[in-house]
């Protein structure tokens, strides 16, 4: 058996993040890292596309909190303590200088998530934090005030047990088997697979949408990629997260209505369309875009209001306007599938959070076992918010454990 202070299973994000701030708390600490894989932060050197989305430039807590489809209320508390300002300063101490997009996500002026690896990496060799590779956990239980973890390689115990292993199976079995209540994981952040000729051979066209699945209370707004398999873009993500577990309900078979000129409804939109007829007479409905749509996609619209390709706006009937402006601004698309968002892969699930206190982020069950990042039924949209979640879980788990041990 190996004793250890603090034990952190998990080396992602939350995971370090939280050993790492720990260890500036109490140096005087023996804390380890166990990670079931032969490297670390994985999912931190692939997200953003190898950039690493550390954070989204939002700094109210309350509307921070509004990105997290669940996790919203609970997080709001913690927020308070740490988040955007706070990541922005943790990373900017040790050298790490991150830079804003237009869209508000935040990441390192390198552009390369091997300037956060490298970050993490030095902190843990300077904090004489361990990280041990190559240690899936078999158990885990409690034994006499101490925690007993059963790894392939070696048996550990420890004064507090920190679990930050994200959508693990294996691990939420082993929480199950605790006592823990897990939420049934369900893929969040996926893209809508979508045949329809109004989209075919239009992969890569990018415009603001709004998007709206009937009879559900779900929409969304936001740039709606067109894909060669269907739709994609932060528009369709954001739907994608907060109707994760209705969609999932419905195998994926559902439709969907998109608003191509967002704040236009099919009367609005009509106004519009009569007064172009009138000033655009002599001119082919097809050859201008309207509305700054893409011109490809203009002309999707239009025939798909059955209007061809050489008639004239003072030839087109009250219908053909009609039909358009339905397509304008309610068109339904069936969805047939779904398809993972590579550079996110992010699961809605995992520990109930009514089993957690999330002023440390101490389980409600266990005194001295604490759980941070994706294993808490916590996910968000993508640009960056999973992200934020991670630090400042591991950063109150960090705080509560020091503030308890000193």
């Amino acid at each position: 058996m190996v004793h250890y202070d603090v034990l952190v299973v998990g080396g992602g994000a939350a995971g370090f993040f939280t050993a790492i701030n720990l260890a500036n708390f109490n140096p005087e600490l023996k804390i380890a890292i166990l990670e079931r894989g032969k490297t670390v932060l994985s999912k931190v050197k692939i997200s953003g596309g190898g950039r690493c989305n550390v954070t989204h430039a939002e700094f109210i807590p309350k509307d921070l909190t509004r990105n997290y489809p669940r996790g919203e209320k609970e997080l709001l508390g913690p927020f308070h303590h740490f988040m955007t300002g706070d990541t922005i300063g943790w990373f900017a101490e040790r050298g790490v200088e991150l830079k804003t997009e237009e869209d508000g996500r935040m990441f390192p002026v390198t552009d390369s998530s091997e300037t956060i690896i490298d970050c993490f990496l030095s902190e843990t060799r300077r904090l004489g934090i361990e990280v041990l590779t190559g240690q899936p956990v078999k158990n885990i239980w409690e034994e006499n005030e101490y925690w007993c973890i059963e790894s392939i390689k070696t048996n550990f115990t420890c004064d507090k047990l920190v679990i930050a292993t994200g959508s693990n199976p294996k691990m939420w079995d082993i929480l199950k088997k605790l006592g823990h209540k897990m939420v049934n994981a369900v893929p969040s952040l996926f893209t809508f697979n979508i045949k329809d000729t109004r989209i075919k051979n239009l992969a890569g066209i990018s415009t603001f949408a709004e998007v709206k699945i009937p009879n559900s209370g779900l929409e969304s707004e936001g740039p709606l990629l067109i894909t060669h398999w269907g739709m994609s873009g932060p528009g369709i993500l954001k739907l994608s997260a907060w109707g994760a577990r209705e969609l999932n309900d419905c195998d994926y078979q559902f439709s969907i209505f998109v608003n191509w000129v967002p704040g236009f409804n099919p009367d609005t939109i009509l106004e519009g369309l009569r007064s172009i007829k009138k000033s655009s007479a002599k001119q082919k409905v097809s050859k201008y875009a309207q509305f700054e749509l893409p011109k490809r996609l203009w002309v999707k619209l239009v025939t798909a209001a059955a209007i061809s390709g050489d008639e004239v706006w003072a030839n087109v009937s009250k219908t053909q306007l009609d039909k358009l402006a339905f397509q304008l601004t309610k068109g339904e698309f069936t969805v047939n599938g779904k398809s993972t968002f590579k550079d996110e892969f992010v699961t809605a699930g995992g520990v109930d959070l009514k089993e957690i206190d999330f002023k440390s982020f101490r389980s409600k069950k266990y005194k001295s076992l604490y759980l941070a990042g994706e294993v808490l039924n916590i996910d968000a949209v993508t640009g960056g918010f999973n992200f934020q979640n991670a630090w400042t879980g591991g950063y109150m788990v960090a705080k509560a454990i020091a503030g308890d041990i000193s």
